[in-house]
């Protein structure tokens, strides 16, 4: 990380990582910071005032596969927590960025944090507060049924059910065993890159107009990570046929939010994450 006295000292910690030989490897998990960081064209220029290191992800223990079910997620959040727990006894860091576009974990991350002073951001927490500054309603753009219901489960989990529209499923689910992998997410990214037709990218066009005209959504943001490269592109499409509407994509806007927690110096409130043994506390909590 350099001299480590910037004013952005941040973590960026991947979900996970998978095993050597995977079949179902998606990004690097090992070389160059900038190697690993997924889609990090889009993401330098953000990251050009921070001084920052990556954490490649624990290595999973679900399986050799990227995370789609619940048990999946929740057995990545689990591993994660000591990845963040370390970085915060480091003292390098003021602030940690947890990557994945489920957020697998950041509720138990932001209570680790709390007990350090220092605030911790993910995608889709991020981009669902990030929208309420642009509009009324957001809707989700998300790649596969089952991962669409770990969004509809973080949107309850964040008191968003009256700002999010819809999740718009474009049925490009993330590759796994017992999966025929024939609508590649890769190979719709790489064709979308070469200036090519992407099945995906018009699929993410359609949902977003169907969000913006039949489900009242002013905003779009992006579900699995694996969809944020989507982000440019469907930000111009959009435009091109007239809908002034903002697209955000998840590392983006935890990395903004991070620093923003940064400029006003606060982190998670004590009340809503707790110590084991608080000062202070209230007879009652409503709701």
């Amino acid at each position: 990380m350099g001299s480590q006295s910037g004013k952005y000292r941040f973590l960026l910690i991947n979900a996970f990582s998978l095993a050597p030989g995977s079949d179902f490897q998606m990004r690097a998990y090992s070389g160059p910071k900038e190697a690993q960081l997924y889609n990090y064209a889009d993401v330098a220029s953000f990251l050009a005032d921070v001084d920052w290191d990556l954490h490649p992800g624990a290595p999973a223990t679900h399986g050799n596969w990227p995370v789609t079910t619940k048990r999946e997620f929740l057995s990545v959040a689990a591993n994660r927590l000591p990845i963040v727990e370390e970085a915060c006894r480091s003292g390098k860091y003021n602030a940690i960025v947890l990557l994945g576009g489920g957020d697998p974990g950041y509720m138990e991350a932001r209570e680790v944090c709390r007990n350090y002073r220092i605030p911790v951001t993910s995608s889709a927490h991020a981009q669902m507060h990030l929208a309420g500054f642009l509009g009324n309603k957001f809707s989700v753009v998300d790649i596969g049924e089952t991962h669409n219901m770990q969004m509809y489960h973080i949107v309850v989990q964040y008191r968003m059910t009256d700002r999010c529209a819809s999740i718009r499923n474009v049925n490009f689910p993330l590759p796994r065993p017992n999966h025929l992998n024939d609508r590649s997410i890769q190979s719709e990214r790489d064709r979308a890159m070469q200036g090519g037709t992407s099945d995906m990218l018009e699929a993410a066009v359609k949902e977003s107009v169907a969000a913006i005209e039949d489900d009242g959504a002013e905003v779009i943001i992006l579900g699995c990570s694996a969809a944020f490269w989507l982000q440019p592109f469907l930000q111009k499409r959009l435009a091109e046929i007239g809908w002034d509407v903002p697209v955000l994509e998840g590392c983006r806007a935890a990395v903004e939010m991070a620093k923003t927690l940064v400029n006003l110096g606060v982190d998670a409130s004590g009340l809503a994450f707790p110590g084991d043994q608080p000062v202070k506390w209230r007879r009652r909590k409503v709701f």
